[in-house]
C-alpha cells in the first residue's frame, strides 16, 4: 500500500486546514465514519465541521478538563454550546494519559513515560492519542472501527492519524495504523 503523508516544517495553528484535508481524503478512502479530535476553544472543531460537512463522518471534540481553567485552556460555556449546537458531542475530562492524582504524587509513573515517548514524535501525536482514549472512555467511538485522531501543537490541529482506538485499561493493544501528517 502507497499513502501520503504531510510533513510540515513548523508546528501549530497554520497547519489545520491541511491536516483537516489529508484527514478527511483518508477517511473516504478507508470508509472511516469517526474523527475524534483536541480543541481547547472550538476551532479546530469548527474547522473540521465545515470540511467534513456532508460526509456522514461522526466528530467528536475532545476538550482538556476543567481543572486547567487558570491557564487560560479551558472552554467557555457559550464555545461549548456552539460546538455542540453543530451536533459535535463534546468530552471534558481528565487527560488520558496524564493529569490524575499519580501525576500529583509523581514525575515517573507510567503515565508520564509514555507521554514523553511519543512527545518524540511531536506534541500533538501525544495529544492525538490521549483524545483517542478519552473518547473512547466517555463511550463516544466505535470500538470496533477504526478512527481518526486529530491534534495540534499549542493551538489548531497540525497531526492527524488513524488508529484502532482502546480504552484506558487496555492501552498496550492501542494500535497508530498510518501518520497522515506532522510536524517535521
Amino acid at each position: 500500500m502507497e499513502t501520503r503523508t504531510l510533513y510540515f516544517e513548523q508546528p501549530g495553528k497554520a497547519n489545520t486546514e491541511a491536516t483537516l484535508q489529508i484527514a478527511a481524503e483518508r477517511a473516504k478512502a478507508l470508509g472511516i465514519t469517526q474523527v475524534v479530535l483536541a480543541t481547547n476553544h472550538g476551532y479546530t472543531a469548527e474547522t473540521a465541521h465545515g470540511i467534513f460537512a456532508g460526509t456522514g463522518v461522526k466528530i467528536i471534540a475532545v476538550t482538556i478538563s476543567a481543572a486547567y481553567t487558570p491557564e487560560g485552556w479551558v472552554m467557555t460555556p457559550a464555545e461549548r454550546q456552539a460546538i455542540e449546537a453543530k451536533g459535535i458531542p463534546v468530552v471534558m475530562c481528565l487527560n488520558g494519559l496524564t493529569g490524575g492524582v499519580n501525576d500529583a504524587l509523581s514525575d515517573s509513573v507510567p503515565g508520564k513515560v509514555i507521554c514523553k515517548t511519543y512527545y518524540t514524535f511531536g506534541q500533538g501525536m501525544k495529544v492525538a492519542v490521549e483524545v483517542a482514549i478519552m473518547a473512547a472512555d466517555a463511550g463516544l467511538l466505535d470500538m470496533a472501527q477504526e478512527a481518526i485522531a486529530i491534534a495540534g501543537s499549542g493551538e489548531g490541529a497540525d497531526t492527524a492519524i488513524v488508529i484502532s482506538p482502546v480504552y484506558a485499561r487496555h492501552f498496550p493493544e492501542l494500535q497508530i495504523h498510518e501518520i497522515l501528517a506532522k510536524p517535521r
